[in-house]
């Protein structure tokens, strides 16, 4: 997942057009990779920060909803394990152990309707962008937004990778 080399052609377009608007719409994308280093300063993480905002030298980050920490240890365990993953569109309820299945599953019900909104200090650096933890929902298939992923838990790295990408 956090590996952009090993991302299909797709997602590694579907990211890089993501990012690269996202960096024009908060000033550049030196700001956007300052919000992101401000992000993972930010211990124990970024998420399971109470006042649900971090802010850089010229851009903030806020989102809806505090994320407690056994949400977090669920969503973190699911990345871990799906990290280096080829395949960046796998379901997250694709597990055979019910009671891990179930925690998901709360997981998702409580993370869904938690909206990042990005927006710069100064208003003529652009009007910001807005994303969600999750891209797909449906009855039996859950799947993460990159987006999110590379956000808050891949390294400044991936997202320069995704920057630099030719399409």
């Amino acid at each position: 997942m956090c590996n952009f080399n090993k991302q299909n052609e797709d997602t590694k377009a579907l990211i890089h057009l993501f990012l690269t608007k996202a960096a024009q719409n908060v000033g550049g994308v030196n700001p956007l990779l300052a919000l992101i280093e401000a992000m993972k300063a930010q211990k124990p993480h970024a998420l399971t920060f109470r006042a649900c905002k971090i802010e850089s030298d010229k851009t903030v980050i806020a989102w809806n909803k505090i994320v407690f920490k056994d949400k977090f240890e669920v969503l973190e365990q699911i990345l871990l394990t799906h990290k280096s993953s080829e395949n960046p569109d796998f379901n997250i309820l694709a597990n055979d152990n019910q009671k891990q299945k179930k925690k998901i599953l709360n997981m998702v019900k409580t993370l869904a309707p938690i909206e990042f909104i990005v927006t710069p200090k100064e208003s003529n650096d652009g009007g910001g962008f807005n994303f969600k933890v999750f891209e797909t929902i449906e009855q039996n298939y859950v799947k993460i937004n990159p987006i999110f992923v590379a956000m808050f838990f891949c390294s400044t790295e991936f997202t320069k990778k995704a920057l630099k990408y030719t399409i």
